[in-house]
């Protein structure tokens, strides 16, 4: 008996930004109380915001990377509020930030169980080496995607653009497990 459909939750989107302009991040660090900059170990200043809560990444070159987002619209919006803090602030930032979205996480729940061996001997372009990782690495490539399949009958799928390729990658493999008889409904 097939579960109904799964359940997907986005977990992290990480996206690229680029003000095109240099950034003072010693000038950031002096205005704004809460942001971390260690310029020993590591090049960019971590500035986080509350709503949506994220941590962005900010570079001299002006590249940013914005990541803790729930979905691609506020992983723009956490950009698009860095740099109107950044202004308020009193930082001159001329234009505003190019967002490309990198990469979205998101786990899922099939509801039954799979069975990961004969998964792993009938999956195209999967690895299951459970002495290693106790989940099957399976690349999907359209949409471009890994998906992670663990025993229990969750999922977690990776390297999505759009949160559509998400679910279209999610449901095609669901449909694939449920064609070749590996889930198990209790």
């Amino acid at each position: 008996m097939p579960q109904t459909k799964p359940i997907v939750s986005i977990e992290n989107v990480v996206a690229s930004a680029d003000v095109y302009q240099k950034m003072d991040l010693n000038e950031i660090t002096r205005t704004f109380s809460g942001v971390e900059y260690h310029p020993d170990n590591f090049p960019g200043l971590v500035f986080r915001i509350k709503t949506p809560k994220t941590a962005t990444l900010i570079f001299t070159s002006g590249k940013m990377v914005c990541t803790g987002s729930k979905s691609s619209d506020l992983a723009r919006k956490a950009v698009k509020t860095v740099v109107q803090k950044l202004r308020k602030g009193g930082i001159p930032v001329k234009k505003e930030a190019t967002v490309t979205i990198q990469n979205i996480v998101a786990s899922i729940n099939l509801g039954g169980k799979i069975h990961l061996e004969q998964a792993a001997r009938t999956l195209p372009r999967s690895m299951y080496e459970p002495e290693q990782f106790p989940g099957l690495i399976h690349r999907m490539l359209d949409p471009k995607t890994v998906i992670l399949l663990f025993s229990s009958g969750k999922l977690v799928c990776t390297g999505a653009k759009k949160e559509s390729d998400v679910y279209r990658s999610v449901n095609n493999l669901h449909a694939l497990l449920e064609e070749k008889e590996l889930m198990i409904y209790e």
